[in-house]
């Protein structure tokens, strides 16, 4: 099989009897929907990272400031989230490569805008399990953004392209918790109405900006075969590189899951945090996360091997896990945060390593697949961290150890590293 770059469009297209292809006719694609892609990622990361000072908050007042009960609720929340995810993933991104990828973008932004809504006015737990049942059913807006990235960009460009998108969500969680931080410090409800009314915004935006980057020619028929998350696994079996990285990929997503399951009720009982506090913390951490993706990722990424990025990765991540467990006071945690967010280094690295093992024409279900991995490890990391945060902290179990999840999260990452340490180059 031959694989062109195209230059008009910068597709990559493949001609399975190994014809010429002179005969392709190319859609540009306008620079102002390649700025959408990332205003799009931006724009839901800040939504997101908005109620993330505040949930935690409102889920300990609805159960009266039970710490253990706190961590029990959002660890099964937001594993809800994570198993529609994981059960819609496949489905949505089958239906972009049928349908295309704005429609897909589209209606995401919308649903994940009514979600919010859903959420700031809920009166009771339950229906908060509503919210994050339709947020997990339709946020499919990151895998087809990937997916619009690989329709878009050449292979030895993929790493610094992800790293580029990787930079919207480091600006997203820097913006985003410092609004929550202080939104929520003026009423609890008004970070998730603010959240809504940016993702109205991202909709009418994409309406009238987004065009389509994968050219009907190259779209597949839908079929429930291949909506199907166990066979959207398969996928990933196809070769021993490939499996690799599926293992890497969910290592990644599966241990960063501590962040969202236990950072904000740690840093609230080990350190006594408010929400401006943990807002500015987690506001520094996108900072890092965008210097190190834009200042460190990009040029890197011209210089060395995907997989010698990806062993740095893993060890800052074994590295920084470790620190932030250990941390007994706040400037610990402080000082530990470079460290940590060096192991972002991988993701991109196995994204770019990832979409050279499948054709143009998978990378839709490619990105499906990943998404399948992040909803399986989002089904299981937050529960099981939020889990061993309560075992950590419960008076009657007296283990006194708040740090046990990131304990936990940097052996994970022990293991990661000796998966990359048998990839190719």
């Amino acid at each position: 099989m031959n694989t062109i770059y195209c230059v008009q469009c910068q597709v990559e297209c493949n001609d399975t009897a190994g014809r010429s292809v002179t005969n392709f006719v190319a859609t540009p694609i306008r620079q102002p929907a390649l700025i959408f892609i990332f205003v799009t990622v931006l724009l839901d990361v800040i939504s997101m990272g908005i109620i993330v000072p505040v949930l935690p908050q409102l889920i300990l007042g609805f159960l009266g400031d039970n710490f253990t009960s706190a961590a029990d609720v959002l660890g099964i929340l937001i594993s809800v989230w994570a198993l529609m995810q994981f059960v819609a993933s496949p489905v949505i991104g089958a239906l972009s490569d049928h349908f295309g990828r704005r429609p897909v973008v589209l209606a995401s932004n919308l649903a994940l805008a009514m979600d919010h809504l859903i959420m700031a006015f809920a009166p009771a737990l339950w229906v908060l399990f509503i919210g994050r049942v339709l947020s997990g059913v339709c946020s499919a807006t990151v895998s087809t953004a990937y997916a619009y990235i690989a329709d878009t960009t050449p292979q030895d460009r993929r790493a610094s392209a992800y790293a580029v998108l990787s930079t919207a969500f480091g600006l997203g969680f820097v913006l985003g918790p410092v609004l929550g931080g202080f939104l929520g410090h003026i009423d609890l409800r008004l970070p998730f109405l603010v959240a809504a009314a940016l993702g109205l915004a991202n909709f009418f935006y994409g309406f009238f900006v987004l065009p389509e980057s994968l050219p009907s020619h190259l779209r597949v028929p839908f079929s429930l075969r291949s909506a199907n998350p166990l066979v959207s696994l398969k996928l990933l079996r196809r070769s021993s590189q490939l499996s690799r990285l599926g293992v890497l990929s969910f290592i990644l997503q599966t241990a960063q899951q501590v962040l969202p399951a236990c950072a904000v009720l740690y840093m609230t009982y080990r350190y006594n945090w408010e929400g401006p506090q943990i807002g500015l913390a987690l506001a520094g951490v996108g900072i890092v996360y965008i210097l190190i993706q834009g200042g460190v990722m990009r040029p890197l990424s011209k210089k060395v091997s995907e997989k010698t990025l990806a062993m740095i990765g893993f060890l800052m991540g074994v590295a920084g896990f470790w620190i932030y467990g250990s941390a007994s006071v706040g400037i610990m945690f402080l000082i530990g945060i470079p460290v940590m967010e060096m192991w972002s280094l991988a993701q991109p690295s196995i994204y770019a390593l990832m979409t050279k093992e499948v054709e143009v024409d998978e990378q839709g279900r490619l990105q499906g697949a990943n998404s399948c991995l992040l909803g399986l490890a989002g089904f299981l990391g937050p529960w099981s961290f939020a889990k061993l945060f309560a075992i950590g902290v419960d008076p009657q179990i007296g283990l006194n150890a708040p740090g046990l999840p990131f304990f936990i999260a940097s052996v994970l990452m022990i293991f990661g590293f000796v998966v990359v340490i048998g990839l190719r180059a």
